[in-house]
């Protein structure tokens, strides 16, 4: 089937992104689903940071590549061997696929499932296949999922069932933002009642961390961005204390707020200065932890008799360490019960002509979730 879709054809493009059109709006070629696949008719798909880290080369990725990897859509068609799925059903996309069988599968951690890394890398979908192709060329996979397009074959394992009365638009957020944001609160950092926290980074994965906080009952949520308005939401959303990042005293203003440093300090810019910032507001014996993807090449110098002494934790967060089929249900569960407003990271509905516009915004700071709808 014919479909259109965002293609990203060199990385490194010069911004303004709505000059350059990194992101070109082709027609292509969708093949159907082989084993274990599916074809999902897209609703919508959200705007990341991960994607712009691909588009500005900070993630190096194969092109083209039919970008996007936040989204929800309709199952519309069954390749050989699904039994579990129906044509009509509503599914949130998973950019980890889990294939059950490795190491870390059978661990119960399939946000770190090792043929999902070689696939994901690679620009395949979890079978090693490709399903794009333009003018006879093969188009790369993003992630598995490709959702900045009218439609995508997926595997059935990128995929998760949801209940159809909630709007796609606002399925399509829980896809990233929220397994990732609130699944670093409640997973990886495991945030009990009375636990102080801090996000350092509000994008919409870092205020998704702080709906997080809110609903696993932290005394103190402290957030830390440069955007004063992004600090508005936030306090909006339940933090207690924000800081502009900027602020020469930001150390020893969060330490005098919250008697010391915080339980957890959470850094989600993708940044060496906001992660080292997060871990000098973390109390001793307190947890940094890290779901920020900076450049590859980035390092920090790790000051280790602090980290000794102090009997300090570091710990990386994947996907919100989580297990999809399991957290996706309880987020939205939470989310229709009104104790997590999901819909409010959302900034702006986009048509798929505007994405690299889009993307302009996003870099700028000036967007928390833009949603493409189809």
């Amino acid at each position: 089937m014919k479909v259109r879709a965002a293609v990203l054809e060199t990385m490194g493009a010069a911004l303004p992104y709505a000059q350059s059109k990194p992101l070109t709006i082709s027609e292509v070629e969708l093949r159907p689903p082989g084993p274990g696949e599916v074809l999902i008719r897209m609703g919508a798909a959200g705007l990341c940071h991960s994607d712009l880290s691909v588009i500005n080369g900070d993630r190096p990725r194969p092109t083209p590549m039919a970008l996007g990897h936040e989204a929800a859509g309709v199952v519309e068609a069954l390749g050989p061997g699904v039994d579990d799925l129906k044509t009509g059903d509503h599914v949130v996309l998973v950019f980890v696929p889990s294939c059950g069988h490795c190491a870390p599968c059978a661990e119960g951690r399939p946000a770190l499932c090792e043929p999902a890394v070689i696939s994901n890398t690679a620009g395949t979908l979890l079978s090693g296949e490709r399903r794009i192709f333009r003018d006879g060329q093969m188009v790369h996979h993003h992630m598995g999922c490709s959702a900045f397009a009218e439609a995508a074959v997926v595997s059935r394992r990128s995929c998760v069932k949801i209940d159809p009365e909630l709007p796609l638009d606002e399925a399509a957020l829980f896809g990233c933002a929220v397994l990732t944001g609130v699944g670093a609160v409640v997973n990886t950092a495991q945030v009990r009642a009375g636990n102080s926290v801090a996000v350092v980074g509000l994008g919409g994965v870092g205020l998704a961390s702080v709906l997080g906080a809110v609903a696993s009952g932290a005394r103190d949520i402290v957030c830390v961005d440069l955007s004063d308005e992004k600090l508005k939401l936030a306090t909006e959303l339940g933090a207690t204390h924000t800081f502009n990042a900027a602020d020469p005293d930001l150390i020893a203003k969060v330490k005098a707020a919250t008697g010391g440093g915080v339980d957890f300090a959470i850094e989600m810019a993708g940044s060496v200065k906001a992660f080292e910032s997060a871990y000098r507001i973390t109390r001793r014996g307190g947890t940094t932890i890290t779901a920020g993807l900076p450049h590859p090449n980035a390092t920090w110098p790790m000051p280790a008799t602090n980290l000794v002494a102090e009997e300090r934790t570091i710990k990386g967060s994947y996907i919100g360490t989580c297990v999809p089929a399991r957290d996706l249900p309880r987020y939205i569960s939470l989310y229709r019960q009104g104790r997590m407003p999901v819909n409010k990271l959302m900034t702006a509905r986009l048509k798929l002509e505007d994405i690299n516009k889009g993307f302009d915004l996003l870099h700028e700071g000036k967007a928390v979730r833009q949603v493409v709808t189809f």
